[in-house]
């Protein structure tokens, strides 16, 4: 019996989430190193969601196993909105294991966003897509949505600037992103923990 399993590519979030925990403080060895092997694991996944035609991600994949073991966008998912979580990941993943094969990953999205995303003129912007694996690597018009989501300009293309800033760019250890990527600074006692500076 096959047994079908789905994932949505807003569960992408969770590779960087896993990579980030190993940074706790009194976490054991052999703990840090689980955690991170879980992380590059479910972000091999990720990733491989983006193997489609146009280079981007559907919303939603099916997993299916038995003897013929495949992955595929689900039949009403496969649009792409330009969601960050998986280069959030890829961001996280390069800032603490430095494996060019997060910032190969951006590059390649990057680079796919541009061609099959990217509106024609001076004034246009960027637009969903309604069938990441229809036509050709270059996406017509008739594939394109109406639609351009905040997040796509406030968190995709952020992780993908800071994917290539040097570390010193908001680093891990003194900044916190927030579910809508907007930094915060790490305060060793802030004011409201009751705790006093040493």
């Amino acid at each position: 019996q096959d047994t079908l399993r789905r994932m949505e590519h807003l569960a992408c979030f969770a590779p960087g989430m896993l990579a980030l925990a190993t940074l706790a403080k009194g976490t054991q060895l052999h703990t840090r190193e689980k955690q991170m092997k879980a992380a590059e694991s479910l972000m091999e996944t990720c990733m491989t969601m983006y193997a489609t035609t146009s280079g981007l991600a559907a919303e939603m994949y099916e997993f299916k196993s038995g003897r013929n073991a495949e992955m595929k966008a689900t039949t009403n998912h496969k649009f792409s909105l330009l969601r960050p979580e998986t280069v959030e990941s890829a961001f996280i993943l390069w800032r603490l294991t430095k494996k060019q094969l997060y910032r190969d990953f951006g590059w390649r999205l990057f680079q796919a966003i541009e061609r099959s995303s990217k509106l024609d003129g001076k004034d246009a912007g960027y637009s969903a897509i309604q069938d990441v694996n229809t036509g050709t690597s270059t996406v017509s018009s008739s594939n394109r949505l109406d639609r351009m989501d905040s997040f796509f300009m406030a968190e995709t293309l952020k992780y993908l600037y800071l994917l290539f800033c040097p570390d010193s760019v908001l680093p891990l250890d003194k900044y916190v992103f927030n579910t809508e990527a907007h930094p915060f600074p790490v305060l060793e006692h802030p004011p409201y923990s009751g705790l006093s500076p040493q």
